[in-house]
């Protein structure tokens, strides 16, 4: 018949070994020596909780490092153990924001042959590396990089990658250390990717070394139909715009899907500098809206108020052409800067000598 100090032996449910209360209150306290007390007296500490963590589980969400050293020497097969929410206790570890005692135990995962053990995904979907970088624990994540490339592959299930993570929050040094896999992840969610990710933190040197390694995703729209050029526009990022067209000049032609080509929406923004780098590299880039009222860039920074970007319109050769185009109504710029009751607007225009009013 079994003792007193054999309770951890206890049947739990769905044949599980229940642990024992002692081996619990050591696990969560951290006391080692209690723990290599009891499994002298009893070698099996394999028992769980009802939520199936192990003593090394507990032990790992608390940070404890000597308990879980200790407890993976007396049994190594705690670390392939899973809880309820697919947890190894490496998981618990990086979830719980140890970021050492993580690094620990992934040598012992290492030292042991278990790579595949890490790779395991919890209930999210979410692997160590996920939850590494969206910790902010960089170190660990290089080393999780290194000791495991695969899990650049994985996808959690909010079609979050760990390079897009690692985008979103700016860490150009994991950012490019995941480029140099080939077939790590580069999806997030709502269709965004990676180089979105880069562009909307005016990230210019990760959007150039995504553009050498993978110059398609500049090509990838998102679910309401942004690329990461239109994006970069929108926010008046000229730093990305330049290393986006430098890389890929063809990109400055594509009009969006809203039919306002780049030169409109420079022109809504009244953003001149953008203008300028799109003419340098797309010197015939569109500058006709594909829809009603069929504007162009000049007749959107008339509606826009914006006369400097008017002016720089009428003074750039290849634009000279816009002064007297008309919309799908008939109506010139002209018609437009007279009904805004502008006076300089209307000075700039019929300053020019091209200028048809009649």
């Amino acid at each position: 018949m079994a003792d007193k100090t054999s309770t951890s032996l206890l049947r739990g449910g769905q044949g599980q070994l229940q642990m024992d209360q002692r081996l619990l209150e050591a696990a969560t306290s951290g006391n080692s020596t209690s723990m290599k007390e009891m499994a002298s007296r009893n070698p099996c500490i394999l028992g769980t909780t009802l939520a199936r963590n192990t003593c090394l589980h507990i032990s790992s969400t608390h940070g404890h490092q000597i308990f879980c050293t200790e407890v993976v020497a007396l049994e190594e097969s705690l670390l392939t153990a899973v809880n309820l929410d697919r947890e190894t206790p490496l998981l618990a570890a990086v979830k719980s924001g140890f970021a050492i005692l993580a690094s620990v135990l992934l040598q012992c995962y290492r030292a042991r042959g278990l790579i595949k053990a890490i790779l395991w995904q919890d209930i999210d979907g979410c692997n160590v590396l996920h939850h590494a970088i969206r910790s902010g624990h960089r170190e660990l994540a290089l080393k999780l990089i290194e000791a495991a490339p695969a899990l650049s592959t994985h996808v959690n299930i909010f079609n979050e990658s760990p390079m897009y993570i690692a985008a979103m929050r700016d860490f150009t040094d994991i950012s490019e250390k995941l480029l140099e896999i080939p077939d790590s992840a580069y999806m997030g969610p709502f269709g965004n990717n990676t180089l979105l990710a880069a562009v909307r933190n005016a990230n210019s040197g990760l959007a150039k070394r995504i553009m050498e390694t993978r110059p398609w995703l500049a090509r990838e729209t998102n679910k309401t139909g942004a690329t990461p050029l239109s994006v970069a526009l929108y926010l008046h990022q000229i730093g990305v715009v330049r290393v986006l067209l430098e890389h890929d000049c063809s990109l400055g032609y594509k009009v969006p899907s809203n039919g306002a080509p780049f030169l409109s929406q420079a022109a809504a923004g009244g953003h001149i500098d953008v203008a300028q780098v799109l003419l340098h590299h797309c010197p015939d880039t569109p500058y006709r809206s594909t829809k009603d009222p069929y504007w162009t860039c000049l007749h959107t920074a008339i509606d826009q108020d914006h006369v400097e970007f008017v002016e720089f319109i009428l003074r750039t050769p290849q634009l000279r052409k816009l002064i007297n185009m008309r919309d799908v109504y008939g109506k010139t710029a002209l018609h437009y800067a007279v009904q805004s009751c502008n006076p300089k607007m209307v000075a700039a225009l019929l300053s020019h000598e091209d200028i048809d009013i009649s």
